[in-house]
């Protein structure tokens, strides 16, 4: 009895000998798990938080500016925001996008530890950027009949094309900034970039009171402070670059960059043209808007939710910068799997924080509007636009991570062909039947153009990423780095 008794107790201590070796794995799992994520996490938000920062400062002077001009009176905000928001608007999202191709190449090149490669890409970049610049300088010159032919009156069409004639000095600094800002953010040298957008931030702020109130300079001097911040950016990052900030990365200026141009274009080209059609999407939905019959109530109240959801935008843009770095450099690595993890991380982190904002705007909808208006009909109006003020951003929370992922890996003329079938082969013609068809004036227009377009493109990128061949993606990147390599 007793040797069985041993034998009984034995094989009883087997199973919990099992089990606890089981329980202990899934434990040191779990760990692991979480650490890898706390690492992620930590590597995003090194990249994600300054990138918030830069890009709100950078927001903040375009509305600072506008605040300015708002006090000389309506004719003067009226021509400073068209010049902002349609002729600088234009020209920044082109340039934007044309800039990020230097998150896949630069990206790739720096998880390969071609340090030397960033530098070369970079003049490349400036150099391409400009070319594109003289291109786009008769949008400048040419800004009052343009706009004329647009349907402005021709007030504010006149007084417009005054201002974007004094804007060519900011449309130029594009061409050195965009490339700057993505060379060191590739490099994860952010805290450069933060800085820098803080001094150009408060320049911004002491120059428009120099110039509009001491100087009373009027609308002109208006302009000539964003010239002026937007340099002394373009200085700040130039300086610590070029002033051994980036020992590695920048030997110096190089006849190679001359070399290897078309191929660069073609990716730049692409670049630009996806987040163009992103950028421009939103236009067209004010633009739309405006014809409505009585539309200035809708037109005010979707202008509200949009500087709203700007704002709340550069988040999930920071998010799309800091997505692109991480993938971009861990496919240069070759690490296939770590680019699938920081996908999911940056996608699950993103989504929290479009839940908070949901909710923040579901819960305080009523009072939405009282940050820019007192007028009854509108508050009235943005309260019912704002459900679909909350799915705008909550969509927007996926869709710029998911452009970020398709940045770092490279696939932009895929998603410019994505973009242009979502947004303008099903977004705006169904935002057009709701609108008029179904007169469900500016909400079946904002409805049809968000579940249409931009819900319908963050299905599609998320059916890719998720069906992605990660390992294959590595392999691509490594030869990619090898033949960017050898035209240096």
């Amino acid at each position: 009895m007793s040797t069985n008794g041993e034998v009984i107790e034995k094989d009883a201590k087997v199973p919990l000998l099992q089990d606890y070796l089981s329980n202990y794995g899934e434990e040191r799992h779990d760990r692991d798990l979480a650490g890898r994520m706390w690492e992620e996490s930590k590597k995003l938000w090194h990249i994600v938080g300054p990138a918030i920062f830069s890009r709100i400062a950078s927001y903040s002077m375009l509305v600072i500016t506008q605040a300015f001009a708002g006090h000389l009176g309506d004719l003067e905000l009226a021509a400073i925001s068209i010049a902002n928001n349609v002729i600088v608007g234009f020209d920044f999202g082109l340039l934007l996008g044309m800039a990020s191709a230097l998150e896949t190449l630069c990206g790739q090149a720096f998880g390969a530890k071609k340090y030397y490669m960033l530098g070369v890409y970079m003049q490349r970049s400036w150099i391409v950027l400009f070319m594109c610049c003289v291109l786009i300088l008769p949008l400048y010159l040419f800004a009052s009949p343009i706009l004329k032919l647009t349907g402005q009156p021709t007030d504010v069409a006149e007084l417009s094309g005054v201002v974007a004639r004094w804007l060519i000095p900011l449309h130029f600094s594009f061409a050195l900034q965009f490339p700057l800002q993505r060379f060191l953010q590739s490099q994860l040298k952010n805290g450069a970039v933060a800085w820098a957008a803080l001094v150009a931030l408060v320049v911004h702020v002491i120059v428009s009171w120099l110039f509009v109130y001491n100087f009373q300079l009027g609308v002109v001097g208006t302009a000539i402070t964003l010239n002026f911040s937007w340099w002394v950016l373009v200085i700040g990052l130039m300086g610590y670059t070029v002033c051994g900030g980036c020992p590695l990365t920048w030997t110096g200026f190089s006849i190679e960059a001359f070399s290897g141009l078309w191929e660069f274009v073609k990716l730049s080209a692409a670049s630009g043209v996806m987040l163009c059609l992103e950028n421009w999407y939103y236009r067209i939905l004010i633009l739309m808007t405006g014809n409505l019959k009585n539309a200035e109530i809708a037109v005010d109240a979707l202008s509200i939710c949009m500087s709203i959801n700007g704002w709340e935008m550069m988040i999930p843009l920071a998010f799309f910068a800091g997505t692109g770095v991480r993938v971009a450099n861990e496919l240069g690595a070759g690490n296939g799997k770590g680019a699938k993890f920081a996908t999911i991380v940056a996608v699950a982190t993103s989504i929290v924080i479009g839940l908070f904002f949901w909710l923040l705007i579901i819960i305080f909808h009523n009072d939405l509007a009282l940050i820019f208006s007192s007028s009854e009909p509108v508050l009235k109006a943005v309260n019912k636009l704002s459900i679909l003020l909350a799915f705008t951003v909550l969509l927007n929370s996926v869709q710029p991570v998911l452009s970020g992922v398709a940045v770092g890996s490279g696939w932009q003329s895929y998603v410019a062909y994505i973009n242009l079938g979502c947004y303008y082969l099903i977004g705006v013609p169904l935002g057009f039947l709701m609108g008029w068809g179904f007169h469900q004036g500016v909400m079946g227009i904002w409805a049809g153009m968000i579940f249409g377009g931009t819900a319908m493109q963050t299905l599609i990128l998320a059916i890719i990423t998720f069906r992605c061949d990660w390992e294959k993606e590595a392999e691509k990147a490594s030869l990619h780095v090898k033949k960017w390599a050898e035209s240096i």
